[in-house]
């Protein structure tokens, strides 16, 4: 009975340790670049490069800091890729880039169907717009930081 046992217990113990395997590859080769919501990423290349693109801007976007760097900011949920090429066009990188959201603070509130979106310290919290929260609210707030940024480019151009 005991020898029975083993001899199960060895072939389930092979699959196990070899879904594992697998599993880590595949995690492995997943490998990419986490961005959160309207958070930047310094991106570091190997060589110097030309050229950075990203596939979707609406989800990522990108800026060249200098041939070694760029900033990859996160602009909208979803996942898209960022490309660079060097100076003879080669391809150098092309990296799977997620848009999730933001981490740390945020906090979720629910109202029946309604979802609004937080992010808190200590001692406040503050509405965030976020993609998913109740539309009347998310166009509210955004309309007033949208007022705000208009009066604050008058005051700065003088009108």
């Amino acid at each position: 009975m005991t020898i029975r046992s083993r001899a199960l217990f060895a072939p389930a113990f092979g699959i196990v340790v070899g879904l594992t395997g697998l599993l880590l590859a595949t995690t492995a080769h997943a490998a990419g670049i986490d961005v959160g919501m309207d958070q930047g990423h310094v991106l570091t290349f190997n060589a110097p490069v030309k050229t950075v693109f990203v596939g979707n801007s609406a989800i990522a976007d990108v800026t060249v800091i200098d041939p070694n760097h760029a900033l990859i900011l996160g602009r909208n949920f979803g996942t898209t890729n960022v490309v660079a090429l060097d100076a003879k066009g080669r391809e150098t990188l092309n990296q799977q880039v997620t848009v999730m959201e933001r981490t740390g603070s945020a906090v979720t509130l629910q109202r029946g169907a309604a979802k609004s979106t937080l992010n808190c310290n200590p001692t406040r919290c503050e509405t965030t717009p976020t993609p998913g929260d109740d539309a009347s609210h998310f166009i509210s707030m955004n309309g007033e930081v949208d007022m705000r940024e208009q009066t604050n480019v008058k005051a700065v151009s003088g009108r």
